[in-house]
């Protein structure tokens, strides 16, 4: 069995060997042989490596391209056509895997640099909103404005306001309540 496989071996290398040199000579059916008989080859190699189909593909195109340009520089004497031929895809494979990944690195590198989408929309609208809520407050007027700002941004209690503008505790309720209807109002005029 050894030897079947051993002979099998060495005729698709001197196939090989034979087609690169009629390749070298610019014979396109030549190139067109060799093609149809190491793409599937070079193919479930070059798969193996780089594991994605779309780009073993590639790969494979650029092996044979680099086979019909650098086939003159094939030398029978340095190693077998079936040798020269996997050494290129596998080269060629793993500088893809290679390639991707330094993609990917740099990608990830990046990603603590670039804002989040979603944040950076979210952003965007809670500064618009705010502005329109500032916008409201000033159009209410004081002593509205005073009042809810002190409530709402201070976090002090209605009795602590109170105490600060020195009004009773229902003028404060009022004003809130009353300013916040204003607010409102102006608010719903804005959409």
């Amino acid at each position: 069995m050894r030897s079947v496989e051993k002979q099998r071996r060495t005729e698709h290398g001197d196939e090989a060997d034979a087609l690169l040199g009629r390749v070298a000579q610019g014979d396109e059916n030549a190139f067109a042989e060799l093609y149809d008989a190491w793409a599937g080859r070079l193919l479930a190699l070059i798969i193996r490596i780089v594991i994605d189909r779309s780009q073993s593909e590639e790969v494979l195109q650029e092996v044979m391209l680099e086979a019909w340009r650098r086939a003159p520089s094939f030398d029978p004497s340095r190693g077998t056509g079936r040798a020269w031929l996997v050494t290129m895809a596998r080269h060629r494979a793993i500088d893809r895997v290679r390639s991707s990944q330094a993609a990917r690195d740099r990608e990830d590198a990046w990603q603590g640099y670039l804002p989040d989408s979603d944040v950076t929309a979210a952003e965007v609208e809670d500064r618009m909103e705010a502005g329109r809520v500032r916008d409201a407050l000033d159009a209410v007027g004081e002593p509205h404005r005073t009042t809810i700002a002190l409530a709402y941004f201070t976090g002090l209690t209605h009795t602590e306001i109170a105490e600060r503008m020195g009004v009773p505790l229902g003028t404060v309720k009022s004003r809130i309540r009353d300013g916040m209807a204003k607010m409102r109002t102006h608010l719903g005029e804005q959409r």
